[in-house]
């Protein structure tokens, strides 16, 4: 068999990062790579991640450089392989192939297994490692597939300008079609505003890339998201009292607090099991319900937002909930989170009440239908059965895609949440 060329591109390590800086090779040109085994080591402002090669055959090129910044989707190497890949040293030319490179089909998704009763101990799978992806082609062939070509000709789009959706950031025939839509309804853009000048004694601080990186996918999510909002307050007594009458000896057997955040997160999870089409993804002409409940959890650092996931946070308990919880919160402080902690998240809860924020209209996670924000616990008086009693009193504020949700949908996801909350005791079990 003939050899072939395959161009290996930077992955997308996680869903708000879209650059990558290459720490390190593992491997140089001449050198045998191995499917699945290290290839190079890549940074991030919110991960380092080693990165294992896509395909097995021989290095023929490094096309980035270790210290260079690469958008996901870039082509960073060239691996040769087939029968006809041989170990040459790194001046000798790779043999250009003799056939055209057969199309590259993703695998197929390998099914979860079946859910278990109790907290789902020995459930967790390991999680793929971020795969460096790959396009066949041939010799000096273009990077777009042959339908994607056909289409972009017959509505005149430029490819060049075109954002890719699919695997690795490849433009996908739909994505064409999108682009020609929106250029054919848009109308004429204004002019840019000039950008703003410093005056005297204004001082211009330059943006981390984190910081572009979080603005680009909040600006995407305001611009193809159509949030609305729901708030509702919450009774925490009992939530309170279970946290005092736990917290002590949940600080001597674990080694760290016991925070309200866990109970919130236990709710989200029961409301999201009784309303499953919250935790579901918008895919323009479906909707995609996710089976498994993989729970973000906002972080928020001292210069950025991280959102680590917990992956079948439906199988943990109140005290399971705050193992993980603890364990990414404390893996972001240190920067030591890897890709696959904050990719494949269905729902996000944030709490920006632990800083004493009242009400929050958070912005959604692009490829989630919505976001539940728990705010400070306030002691308030209420009316109780015709007498004022002091009662610790939270709202739970809910955003939510309106493509995905009308506003009977979002409020009785929100009751059950409320109810779930309200119920508990200060004798039940958080283990």
């Amino acid at each position: 068999m003939a050899a072939k060329t395959t161009r290996v591109v930077m992955p997308q390590l996680g869903e708000s990062v879209h650059e990558g800086t290459i720490s390190k090779w593992l491997v140089k040109p001449g050198d045998k790579v191995v499917e699945f085994e290290p290839m190079l080591e890549v940074d991030t402002d919110k991960v380092n991640a080693e990165v294992p090669a896509p395909v097995s055959g021989i290095l023929r090129e490094i096309l980035a450089k270790e210290g260079e910044t690469v958008q996901a989707g870039a082509e960073i190497a060239v691996v040769e392989t087939g029968d006809g890949a041989v170990t040459a040293s790194p001046e000798a030319p790779a043999p250009a192939p003799k056939t055209a490179a057969p199309k590259v089909e993703p695998e197929a998704p390998v099914p979860s297994p079946p859910r278990g009763e109790g907290q789902g101990e020995g459930r967790e799978q390991k999680q793929p490692e971020p795969t460096a992806q790959v396009e066949t082609v041939e010799s000096g062939g273009h990077r777009y597939s042959p339908g994607v070509q056909m289409a972009a000709s017959e509505l005149k789009v430029d490819l060049s300008k075109v954002t890719g959706t699919g695997l690795g950031g490849r433009v996908t025939k739909k994505d064409v079609q999108d682009f020609a839509a929106k250029a054919q309804a848009a109308p004429a853009a204004p002019a840019p505003a000039a950008p703003a000048r410093p005056g005297e004694g204004d001082q211009v601080v330059q943006l981390t890339r984190v910081r572009r990186l979080i603005a680009e996918n909040m600006t995407r999510s305001k611009q193809t998201i159509p949030h609305a909002w729901q708030t509702q307050e919450v009774d925490m007594s009992g939530v309170v009292a279970n946290r005092n009458a736990n917290k002590g000896l949940f600080q001597k057997q674990e080694g760290f607090s016991l925070t309200y955040l866990p109970y919130v997160m236990a709710g989200t999870i029961s409301a999201l099991r009784e309303h499953p089409e919250v935790n579901s993804t918008f895919n323009e002409t479906e909707l995609l319900v996710h089976r498994d409940i993989n729970l973000g959890v906002s972080v928020g650092l001292e210069d950025t937002l991280l959102v680590p996931v917990v992956r079948r946070a439906d199988g943990l308990s109140i005290a399971g909930l705050a193992r993980a919880l603890n364990d990414v919160a404390t893996r972001a402080r240190n920067k030591q989170l890897k890709a696959d902690d904050l990719s494949g998240g269905t729902f996000t809860v944030n709490n920006s009440g632990t800083f004493g924020t009242l009400f929050s209209y958070s912005v959604i996670n692009p490829g989630q239908a919505g976001i539940l924000t728990m705010e400070a616990i306030v002691e308030r008086p209420m009316a109780v059965t015709g007498m004022i009693a002091i009662k610790p009193m939270m709202y739970l504020c809910f955003s939510f895609d309106h493509r995905v949700l009308d506003g009977l949908q979002a409020a009785r996801f929100l009751t059950s949440c409320r109810k779930w909350l309200e119920a508990v005791t200060v004798e039940t079990p958080i283990y």
